[in-house]
């Protein structure tokens, strides 16, 4: 059976995905950031800055790779709404469902990223995508 190749437009469409994935993400954790409160904020408030900086730099790296494949790059985040709560638990079980379909997403896009041969350009991929994998964990292990 024949492998359909890969063009850039259908992974620039891909790229701009999980572009918007993490503008979502930023937008999400700074929010998370400001409202989390009580005993859990002193941890917290550093755990969600601390995954804007990351979603930053995630989001920085993603569109520096549509601009090579000579794209236009989304200024749009995933339309999934960002939930609104004042219960830390809340926000973590939305973080672990961010962070999932962050790594689905690149999961998908590291064998396009291959079928073009940009070595470069899968490696500083592939360390998102393990950040998200590492991230999913991390919730997953706070969530209990």
């Amino acid at each position: 059976m024949l492998k359909k190749m890969v063009n850039n437009d259908e992974l620039i469409v891909a790229l701009n995905n999980a572009l918007a994935w993490e503008l979502r993400a930023i937008a999400m954790y700074a929010h998370y950031s400001a409202y989390v409160s009580g005993i859990h904020r002193l941890q917290l408030s550093v755990f969600f800055n601390n995954e804007v900086t990351e979603s930053i730099a995630h989001a920085s790296t993603v569109r520096s790779a549509i601009v090579k494949l000579h794209g236009k790059a989304t200024t749009e985040r995933a339309e999934d709404p960002i939930l609104h709560s004042m219960d830390f638990r809340d926000m973590l079980e939305e973080a672990h469902k961010t962070e999932l379909k962050a790594s689905e997403t690149y999961g998908k896009i590291l064998p396009m990223v291959e079928q073009i041969g940009d070595s470069e350009l899968f490696d500083a991929l592939e360390v998102i995508y393990f950040d998200e994998l590492r991230s999913v964990e991390e919730l997953r292990m706070m969530l209990g």
